[in-house]
């Protein structure tokens, strides 16, 4: 009785669980890259490509995304189109900790599918310093909602799966001790 219980309970974490939609790599100093891992996007949802998708808690709190600049992009939704020229935004002047992706596609309305590849391609930009830290101060790991420019839209927004960061900025700072200390082992 008691294992039948513990498998029903194990199987509904397993239902709640949202794919991984989308893999950020902050491992080059003042540069992200978002990349979409094939994963299956939890709802079916439409919105303005303007408007765009959130990243939330992505952010530590920054001040804006002046200075950033695509270094190379072929990163949408997997049902449309990329223009290659993909946007990042954080409201608030600092106090939302969202990060979102906006103007990505030639279409004005994007899409996903319940069940179906949610992203495809990648996207890498020149960040800020400001940015970058801001970035590495954030969470590890997130909720994906569309359409949503900023935390407010969360309420009226769309689950679509999650994010995380490889590596986590945990481990990039032990690569960059490793490296002043192997740096002063050879002197």
């Amino acid at each position: 009785m008691k294992k039948t219980a513990i498998i029903a309970i194990a199987g509904l974490a397993t239902v709640a669980s949202a794919d991984v939609l989308i893999d950020v790599d902050l491992s080059v100093v003042d540069q992200l890259t978002i990349t979409a891992t094939g994963g299956l996007s939890a709802v079916s949802a439409s919105g303005s490509n303007f408007t765009g998708f959130l990243f939330d808690g992505l952010s530590g709190g920054t001040s804006g995304t002046s200075g950033t600049t695509v270094v190379s992009a072929d990163f949408s939704t997997a049902a449309n189109a990329s223009d290659g020229s993909p946007s990042l935004f954080v409201a608030g002047g600092g106090t939302d900790t969202g990060l979102n992706v906006w103007s990505f596609s030639t279409d004005s309305t994007v899409s996903v599918t319940a069940g179906s590849a949610a992203f495809a391609g990648s996207a890498t930009w020149d960040i800020s310093a400001t940015l970058y830290a801001s970035l590495l101060a954030g969470a590890t790991s997130g909720d994906i909602y569309f359409p949503a420019d900023d935390s407010g839209d969360i309420a009226g927004a769309d689950l679509l799966g999650t994010y995380r960061v490889v590596p986590a900025p945990s481990a990039l700072a032990l690569l960059g001790l490793g490296g002043i200390v192997a740096g002063r082992r050879r002197r």
